[in-house]
C-alpha cells in the first residue's frame, strides 16, 4: 500500500501511539469523534508552537505521541488483527514481541511525517450513531501535498471500561490493518513468526515486510 508521508502521519496518529496504550488511561465520557478531536488537537497545537524545535530534532515528536495519543488506542486488538492465525498460534512472549517491534518501527520510520502535518490538512467530519453502539467509525479527510484530498477513517470500539479506542485506520477504502495482515501473512508462512519480529526489531519498514529475504523456507 503506497502513501505519501503526510498521510502516512494520518496513520501515525492511530498506529504510532499503539505502542504504549495497554495501559495508559483513556479519557472517560468522550465519544469516538471526541477522542480523534481532542486527540488531534492537543498533538497539532504543542507542534505549531514549536514546530521549529520538532523540524529540527523529529524524535522529540515521540513525546508528544506518548502525550497525546497513547491513551486512545487498542493495542491488542489491533495486533491480532494484523497478525490474524498467527496470533492464535503466537506465544505470550511473541505477541509482546510483535506488538512491541511493529508499532516502534511505525513509529521510528514514519512519525517524523508528523512534523508536516498541519490543522489545514485535516477535517474531521461530525460522527452519526446509535447511543447503544459499540463500535464506530470517524469519518476524517486529509489533504495530500499536492492538494488532493483523500478519505482518512478511524476503526473505533467501545471497551469494556466504556472508553472509545481506535484500532484500525481506512484510507481510501483500504484498511492498514488488512493490508499489513496480507504482507505479514506470507512471509510468516515462509520465514516463521520469529524471523518476521526480528527483521521488525532491526528496524525494518513494515512495508518492506513483504519483500521477501533471501533463503526463503519457513523457520521453526
Amino acid at each position: 500500500m503506497k502513501m505519501s508521508k503526510i498521510v502516512i502521519a494520518a496513520v501515525a496518529l492511530v498506529a504510532g501511539a499503539q505502542v504504549y496504550a495497554a495501559d495508559a488511561p483513556a479519557a472517560a465520557g468522550q465519544g469516538p469523534g471526541e477522542v480523534v478531536t481532542t486527540a488531534s488537537q492537543g498533538m497539532l497545537k504543542d507542534l505549531d508552537a514549536d514546530r521549529g524545535t520538532y523540524k529540527k530534532d523529529p524524535a522529540k515528536v515521540n513525546a508528544l505521541v506518548e502525550k497525546y495519543l497513547l491513551p486512545h488506542f487498542d493495542t491488542e486488538k489491533a495486533a491480532q488483527a494484523v497478525l490474524g492465525q498467527h496470533w492464535r498460534q503466537a506465544t505470550p512472549d511473541q505477541r509482546k514481541r510483535f506488538v512491541d517491534a511493529f508499532y516502534h518501527s511505525l513509529l521510528n520510520n514514519y512519525g517524523s511525517a508528523l512534523v508536516d502535518f498541519t490543522s489545514d490538512r485535516l477535517k474531521i467530519f461530525p460522527v452519526k450513531m446509535d447511543s447503544n453502539a459499540t463500535t464506530s467509525t470517524v469519518r476524517t479527510e486529509v489533504k495530500r501535498d499536492n492538494g488532493d484530498r483523500i478519505d482518512v477513517n478511524y476503526s473505533m470500539r467501545k471497551t469494556a471500561d466504556g472508553s472509545w479506542k481506535a484500532w484500525d485506520v481506512v484510507i481510501s477504502g483500504i484498511s492498514y490493518v488488512n493490508s499489513y495482515r496480507t504482507d505479514f501473512d506470507s512471509q510468516i508462512d515462509q520465514q516463521g513468526l520469529d524471523a518476521v519480529i526480528a527483521r521488525l526489531e532491526k528496524g525494518e519498514k513494515p512495508a518492506d515486510i513483504q519483500k521477501t529475504t533471501s533463503g526463503g523456507g519457513k523457520k521453526s
